[in-house]
């Protein structure tokens, strides 16, 4: 009964404890050097990291974004298929607007004069035959070009496979020309049009700056070093900033990546945001995985002849795709992340104690002395049950 009625008491007497801060001041060089060190590091941190580096007196906002492109240039090829051809801008840019894209053909595969007719299946598809027991009537596969007949016929002298119902004669497999055909496209240019708003701050902007006048827009073609602000690129050059080879590049296609970063410290005049352009190949070019490599399509271009028969010239386009992403963040000075910062960078130097003192109790040679001088206790219980007569 009277070990319950003890263990009530203690619990009783715990749930009405309250502690309180007790300031000590140890004179020492050691403890002295730790606890300046160990704020001034506190401080660096909230001074040079939080509010230099990374502005936490700073309100954010991302970047909302439009892209348009407009691709020039001429290119003349001269093939035993085509003769002398020029290819002006509605020839090589396919389809002529895309979101946030752009398409140069660079190099293509010509079958011309294809009508829907009767021809051999390609020997590539695997469908071979010795008679027409081999071929199956109206069998689709997608390995194949058309419709079979049920019927084996001659590919080659030697070679026989199943007759087809497709648009005949059938694609030429083989490899896109080395050097490629367009070429000429390096030389081609693009202006790239981007306009830019953060909308938490009201803020407009777009890459062709206000100093930026019609006169030297007709003329300037970007350079990092002297004409760093104009839109106007040359596709040589972005391939050649991301560390490729354009004519190597344009022989099976592939995917380049531009990049415009618009990071606005508006608490700055307006003329400090500014983009900034870097360029990379972002499709696969390991030299031990490359099955597949490049970029192409097909595509048709379809006439009448002079029976009023339907016939296409089907084009195997390869070419470089040049997707334009953009990115951004800005930033303006506002009160509430400020005190918050402030407030946080406050709590850290309160730990600061928290670790000194922890130091102290556990490598100091007089711990014993400074824990009789940190920690004491009053039983006001005590106290009252001693003043009672």
């Amino acid at each position: 009964m009277m070990k319950q009625r003890s263990f009530c008491t203690s619990l009783w007497q715990c749930y009405f404890e309250y502690s309180t801060p007790k300031i000590l001041v140890i004179r020492s060089f050691k403890v002295g050097t730790l606890n300046r060190f160990t704020q001034a590091l506190v401080i660096a941190y909230i001074i040079g990291y939080v509010c230099v580096l990374k502005k936490g007196y700073q309100d954010t906002d991302t970047v909302l974004s439009s892209v348009t492109t407009k691709v020039k240039g001429i290119a003349l090829t001269n093939t035993s298929d085509l003769g002398l051809r020029i290819w002006d801008v509605a020839d090589y840019v396919i389809p002529p607007q895309e979101e946030n894209s752009f398409f140069v053909l660079t190099n293509l595969i010509i079958t011309l004069n294809q009508t829907q007719s009767r021809c051999p299946e390609s020997n590539s598809t695997g469908f071979y035959c010795t008679s027409d027991r081999d071929c199956r009537v109206g069998l689709r596969d997608t390995r194949g070009n058309g419709v079979q007949t049920g019927k084996c016929v001659n590919y080659s002298a030697d070679v026989k496979t199943c007759e087809v119902w497709a648009w005949c004669p059938l694609e030429m497999d083989a490899e896109p020309p080395v050097p490629p055909m367009l070429g000429d496209a390096e030389n081609f240019t693009v202006l790239i049009k981007n306009s830019i708003r953060y909308p938490k701050f009201n803020f407009n902007k777009r890459n062709i700056l206000p100093h930026v006048n019609t006169s030297y827009l007709e003329h300037c073609v970007f350079n990092r070093i002297t004409d760093p602000d104009c839109p106007i690129f040359r596709l040589k050059d972005m391939v050649t900033e991301a560390e490729e080879d354009f004519q190597t590049m344009a022989v099976h296609g592939g995917v380049m990546g531009v990049q415009i970063s618009w990071e606005c410290n508006l608490d700055m005049p307006s003329s400090w945001c500014v983009p900034k352009y870097t360029f990379r190949r972002l499709d696969n070019k390991d030299p031990v995985n490359n099955v597949a490599p490049g970029y192409n399509f097909r595509f048709a271009k379809y006439y009448k002849n002079g029976d009023n028969q339907e016939t296409r010239t089907l084009i195997k386009g390869f070419g470089i795709r040049f997707d334009v992403m953009v990115f951004g963040q800005a930033g303006k000075f506002n009160i509430v992340p400020t005190l918050v910062n402030i407030g946080a960078g406050l709590a850290l130097l309160g730990l600061v104690t928290v670790v000194c003192d922890w130091i102290v109790l556990t490598c100091m040679t007089k711990k014993n002395l400074y824990m009789e001088q940190k920690y004491s206790y009053v039983d006001d219980f005590q106290l009252l049950s001693s003043e009672t007569p």
